[in-house]
């Protein structure tokens, strides 16, 4: 059977809940007239537990695939030699992810994968033949900043494996009119390839900007040493290559992405203008909303007591990227000011348990066992009527649903100043900055303005009805979910045709 829509999720729905999952399961319900055929990309398996959604009717098929695993098909060592012009043609691939200011051209991805598609060219080939050494050792050669081959041989094996391994995700996919992917990097990656082989459009939704988001994660990884200049006269932070070889590569994947998408859509327009500055078209970029179920939440709005309840609830996965520490010191300086503040930290734990336990030794280091819990999941229709305060203190987001989920429901928000956020509380075109704003704006990273915040919403009673009003006019009329599934009915309408 053939998919109206073949889609390509990297480490997200069904297996993770967020707000890209969420939104994955409204596009996928809201389409009923659609099939949808399911690719999820993952690590290792033993990263991923459970599904957390169940699938919606209109889903024909769900296919895994793990790029960093070596299971029982992972070729055994053994000896060739490889072809001279086949690694030619790696050759000049890899030098484009070394210098990704130019992306990589589409008759060479076509031709790589086409010799790994009729087994001219295989994983055992990159992995142990005389020409792909060759390739590997010019590269450290050529490019590498930094001296040790060894770091540099672990990092090429890791970093390039999963585009050979693809070639036999490609082999196993089902037919579609088109290809979606909710992201850049592999699966925007795969996307595109898919699309130039079977010649079917490419349609690529970024709710963050996956190259950024990337970069963020890459300068905080633990597991990438740098240089040590802490017996030198150098002051200032020194990259190793390795760190910059990871982000090059990733910038280069979406160098691809937008060089083959047919459409890129972003959540809002400063998205869409970092799309277009790292290499989009604008021509081919378009922006749709997040959009909501209001009347989900009018049940939520009506069973709130109406009042600035002293509670602060922070609804996100426990990671780094939340920021979840500079939430907890927070609670402890507002509670200064309130002392029967409690803070609320709901959502999964599973993803990142170092930074759990991280989170959690804070909170008994600063005295806080009373008055921070860590909730897990919970259905928010019945954790909104309980608080006072939807707080985010991210280091990144796009456009969070969770703020217009509570302001659906009547809770005021405080957020950091990071992705829509602004134009969420404050108001985007002047017909939204009319309405007032919805809650409070804090710089990133920032605990002392975040508990100012709570403090200067929960204390007014007058300041926060009207931010609940504000919140509450402004999702009616900016963020419904019929305008966005209006929107991709349209696109796949147009692009499966």
């Amino acid at each position: 059977m053939t998919a109206d829509v073949l889609m390509l999720l990297e480490g997200t729905y069904p297996y993770v809940r967020g707000g890209v999952s969420s939104w994955v399961d409204q596009i996928i319900r809201g389409c009923p007239n659609k099939t949808f055929a399911l690719v999820f990309l993952g690590g290792q398996p033993e990263m991923y537990g459970e599904m957390a959604y169940s699938l919606p009717a209109n889903v024909i098929s769900l296919d895994h695939h793990y790029l960093l695993a070596e299971g029982e098909n992972f070729p055994e060592p053994k000896a060739g030699d490889g072809t001279a012009e086949h690694f030619e043609l790696w050759q000049e691939i890899v030098h484009h992810f070394q210098d990704p200011s130019k992306t990589i051209a589409k008759e060479s991805l076509c031709q790589f994968y086409q010799l790994l598609l009729d087994e001219s060219l295989s994983l055992s080939d990159f992995l142990y033949s005389r020409q792909s050494w060759q390739v590997l050792q010019n590269t450290y050669l050529q490019h590498s900043t930094d001296p040790s081959f060894i770091d540099f041989f672990w990092t090429y094996r890791t970093i390039y494996q999963p585009l050979f391994k693809m070639s036999s995700i490609i082999k196993r996919l089902p037919e579609a009119k088109m290809v979606h992917s909710v992201s850049t990097g592999y699966a925007g990656f795969l996307a595109s390839v898919i699309s130039l082989l079977r010649q079917i459009p490419y349609l690529l939704t970024e709710h963050g900007i996956y190259t950024k988001e990337r970069n963020i994660d890459l300068s905080q990884a633990t597991w990438i040493e740098d240089p040590d200049t802490s017996s030198s006269s150098q002051l200032q932070y020194k990259m190793s290559y390795v760190r910059k070889m990871w982000m090059r590569f990733f910038q280069q994947l979406g160098r691809i992405s937008y060089d083959n998408a047919d459409k890129i859509i972003s959540l809002y327009e400063n998205n869409q203008l970092r799309q277009i500055r790292d290499g989009a078209e604008q021509q081919r970029t378009q922006v749709i909303p997040n959009g909501i179920d209001i009347d989900h939440f009018r049940k939520a709005r009506e069973e709130h007591p109406k009042e600035p309840l002293p509670v602060a609830a922070l609804i996100g996965r426990v990671v780094p990227i939340k920021d979840i520490k500079t939430f907890i010191r927070a609670i402890k300086q507002a509670s200064a000011r309130t002392p029967e503040l409690q803070g609320w930290i709901v959502g999964p734990v599973d993803e990142s348990p170092e930074y759990v336990d991280d989170c959690k030794l804070l909170v008994s280091s600063l005295g806080l066992e009373k008055q921070i819990k860590f909730t897990g999941m919970q259905n928010l229709l019945d954790i909104l009527p309980q608080v006072g305060l939807v707080v985010l203190t991210s280091i990144s987001e796009a456009q969070p649903l969770v703020l217009l989920e509570a302001m659906a429901a009547g809770v005021p928000v405080v957020a950091s100043d990071v992705g829509s956020c602004a134009a969420i509380i404050h108001g985007g075109d002047a017909q939204d900055k009319a309405l007032g704003s919805a809650g409070r704006l804090t710089p990133i990273a920032n605990g002392h303005a975040t508990a100012t915040a709570i403090g200067d919403m929960l204390l007014d009673p007058a300041l926060w009805q009207q931010c609940r009003q504000s919140g509450i006019e402004r999702v009616e009329q900016f963020y419904t979910r019929p305008a966005m599934l209006a929107a991709y009915q349209s696109l796949y309408q147009e692009m499966s045709e």
